[in-house]
């Protein structure tokens, strides 16, 4: 029997087998890949709207000009204003979307957001700790959230171990965590400059006012640094959806997968947080529509990137208009929209769990 015959009578369902090169063979989810592709087409329509709307609109012609680097009478407006404003919030969206993935896959389920078990409060903490005590670059800032996010997620993992990791109790752990570190930033609020205190409210709701090249720069380079371990968090991805018996009988070593995959989601959480601040919800949403889309058996990252970028930048283009010449920060926005979809959640696991309809 010949190799190509092989191989298509083992693949699963749904797959398609790739060449790459002489020797290289993957699997491609077919409803995936055209998720993915309509994705990147909703994505562009998005961009191209953020950057024509706004307080005067520019004829597309005049944003592709500017995009291209050609001469333009909206080079202010375009390349100046609302271009590097909307670049820091596709970068900002991809990280949290695969953040949400990565640390939802891990514990099995979907209230596992970043911005819900307490990552996304010990990068405030911190963040808000150091702008209370004069600390406000931004090319410092995201680190600083990294350092707080970490240690958030070490305590959270900690205290959620025993013997192994339940996703339950890693959820509920991580919400008391969250309650605590909110309550330390509070006090950091009171305790620090009343100026300081304005500025940090601001960033705490999650906005990218203000935003420009010098902090979409810092965050592109992180994220293009971290690229090889998301390609390796796609294919670890498998491993961890199957069950423990299985995944240790083919010699995975499901402790220290799930430990590289928290690790990297808890990263690109926190250089998010850093950056924009706690957008809420994005990290919850973005998967869990991702994985409805494509209904595949793992959350797809490169969907939950796309999508996580599409929420962050039409919410910030609605928050700046709808309520117009008043602009909101984004995070207002998208919590109004992840607020009710969590209490769905939270009522569809319970009607699970006793036994009725979802």
């Amino acid at each position: 029997m010949s190799e190509s015959s092989t191989a298509v009578r083992v693949r699963p369902a749904g797959y398609s087998v790739v060449k790459a090169g002489p020797r290289g063979r993957f699997l491609l989810h077919r409803r995936a890949s055209v998720v993915a592709a309509g994705l990147v087409v909703l994505l562009a329509a998005v961009c191209v709207a953020y950057l024509c709307v706004g307080e005067s609109f520019v004829a597309p012609g005049e944003v592709v000009k500017v995009v291209l680097g050609q001469p333009s009478s909206a080079e202010l407006v375009v390349g100046t204003l609302r271009l590097p404003r909307m670049t820091v919030g596709l970068l900002v969206g991809a990280a949290f979307g695969i953040a949400g993935a990565l640390i939802q896959t891990v514990a099995r389920n979907p209230l596992a957001s970043p911005d819900i078990i307490g990552i996304s409060q010990g990068a405030s903490a911190l963040t808000v700790g150091a702008m209370t005590f004069g600390i406000t670059s931004y090319a410092v800032l995201p680190y600083l959230s990294v350092v707080g996010g970490i240690a958030a997620a070490a305590l959270v993992y900690v205290f959620a171990w025993r013997g192994g990791l339940h996703a339950t109790r890693f959820v509920l752990i991580g919400i008391g965590f969250a309650i605590a570190l909110r309550s330390v930033t509070t006090l950091f609020l009171t305790k620090g400059d009343y100026l300081v205190a304005q500025q940090a409210q601001i960033w705490m709701t999650g906005s990218l006012n203000g935003r420009g090249w010098s902090e979409a720069a810092p965050l592109a380079w992180t994220l293009l640094l971290l690229l090889p371990a998301v390609a390796w968090a796609a294919r670890a991805q498998r491993t961890v959806t199957m069950d423990d018996d299985t995944a240790t009988a083919l010699g995975v070593r499901l402790g220290r997968v799930r430990l590289g995959l928290v690790a990297l989601g808890v990263v690109l959480a926190s250089v998010a947080t850093g950056t924009a601040g706690p957008v809420d919800f994005v990290a919850l949403l973005a998967p869990q529509i991702a994985r409805r889309m494509t209904r595949t058996a793992q959350i797809p990252l490169v969907s939950s990137a796309l999508l996580g970028a599409v929420i962050v930048v039409l919410g910030d283009l609605l928050a700046r208009r709808l309520f117009s010449p008043t602009e909101l920060p984004v995070g207002v926005l998208t919590a109004a929209v992840g607020a009710p979809y969590l209490i769905w959640l939270i009522i569809r696991g319970h009607r699970s769990r006793s036994g009725g309809t979802a």
